[in-house]
């Protein structure tokens, strides 16, 4: 059997099925980009390839996924975590002013060039650790025009650089000055007029709010899921994140892909998320930047059965990671993740948060060719490890 590229002597984490999928002597065959074989090699076809790579027994995982990210931004709040040190709280600096509001002013005043050229060292940091796959945000434009750059120059970033880029519109991510008494007149616009123009450009690939005492009401992100859900928009949603604003029952009531955070979800929401199939991404960078102490219902969650995924959150008020390895170290430390559920929550349970299980996640036949090829003896190895990069390559789409 032809095949363009063949990895031998390697061990695979395939991560299909329920634990790691492990293989000590696997191969992997790859022809037009996608996986035409993953498994021993035993069992493996003869393949005519007309590159072999001998892994030297090096172990494979599928190339990791980001799910949640606002790495489109300008300017930093390095000052508001000053403020926080002195005691400040987010709330009080999101009501004075800071916070998200202090970000859109700098994304509104930045070109869409800037903005590129902005994300990719972060992009970089993501891929040089193996990232083939980053979703980003919206959500610091606050207004069509500005939206919607933001939503372009995250396409870019996929042409930049050879990584896959999902891009969410976050319109209802903060109440910008101009709407600042008129939350309700601010969601009409981000329904009636902001997402159709980023459905019209094809630039959106889920709609996500932020439903929060500090943000948008349930009934204000229901009229968003409603708008999304007649144009076949899938949605996820920032929930439960300060508080319980039973969002992520809302979110599971129109299919979500995702809910997002969830230090505050309860037991009806865990029951929501099982029943409709939604991935409980958790973000451990804001939990530890935030100094948050209560966590999410990790016990809960895996007890019904609820996929559990884990990103970076990449932003510049509550979460300036741009390291997905650190977070699997936080996953564990923090959340009291095991290995497997760390590691399944950046590759097929990221995928599924992003729809895309099918394309990307594991290492299957069929699947696009995205790779992280590591240095290292164990997988627990990517979890224990704090500040190492175990990289030895990172293959995209079969190259």
């Amino acid at each position: 059997m032809r095949c363009d590229r063949l990895w031998r002597h390697a061990r695979l984490a395939t991560m299909a099925g329920p634990d790691m999928g492990l293989i000590e002597d696997g191969l992997i065959a790859a022809i037009d980009g996608r996986i035409a074989y993953a498994g021993p090699a035993a069992d493996a076809p003869a393949f005519d390839a007309a590159e072999r790579i001998d892994c030297e027994g090096r172990w494979i995982t599928p190339g990791l996924i980001d799910c949640h990210t606002h790495i489109v931004h300008a300017g930093n709040r390095a000052h508001e975590f000053e403020l926080r040190l002195e005691g400040a709280s987010y709330e009080e600096i999101a009501r004075a002013g800071g916070g998200i509001v202090s970000t859109m002013r700098a994304t509104r005043a930045a070109s869409e060039a800037e903005l590129v050229a902005a994300a990719l060292p972060r992009v970089d940091a993501l891929i040089a650790e193996g990232v083939t796959t980053i979703e980003v945000k919206s959500g610091y434009g606050l207004d069509t025009a500005n939206e919607l750059k933001m939503l372009r120059a995250a396409r870019r970033l996929g042409t930049e650089r050879p990584v896959s880029i999902a891009t969410t519109f976050l319109g209802a991510h903060a109440l910008p000055p101009e709407y600042a008494d008129d939350a309700d007149g601010y969601i009409a616009l981000v329904a009636g007029e902001m997402l159709p123009a980023a459905i019209r450009d094809g630039l959106a690939d889920a709609l996500d709010a932020f439903c929060e005492g500090i943000g948008f009401s349930a009934e204000q992100t229901e009229k968003l899921f409603e708008a999304a859900t007649r144009a076949n928009l899938p949605v996820k949603l920032h929930a439960e994140q300060l508080s319980n604003q039973h969002g992520a029952a809302l979110a599971a009531r129109y299919g979500a892909l995702s809910a997002d955070h969830l230090e505050y979800l309860d037991e009806a929401g865990v029951a929501a998320m099982a029943k409709a199939g939604t991935v409980a991404t958790l973000l451990p960078g804001a939990f530890y930047f935030m100094r948050e102490t209560r966590l999410p219902p990790i016990a809960a969650l895996r007890a019904a059965g609820v996929p559990i995924a884990l990103a970076t959150d990449c932003n510049p008020g509550t979460s300036p990671l741009t390291s997905l390895l650190l977070v699997l170290n936080m996953g564990a430390t923090l959340f009291h993740l095991t290995v497997a559920e760390c590691l399944a929550g950046v590759t097929r349970n990221a995928a599924r948060a992003l729809g895309r299980a099918d394309e990307i996640g594991t290492l299957e036949a069929g699947k696009r060719c995205d790779l992280a090829i590591w240095d290292i003896e164990r997988p627990a190895e990517l979890v224990y490890r704090m500040g190492a990069n175990p990289l030895h390559a990172r293959i995209w789409s079969g190259q």
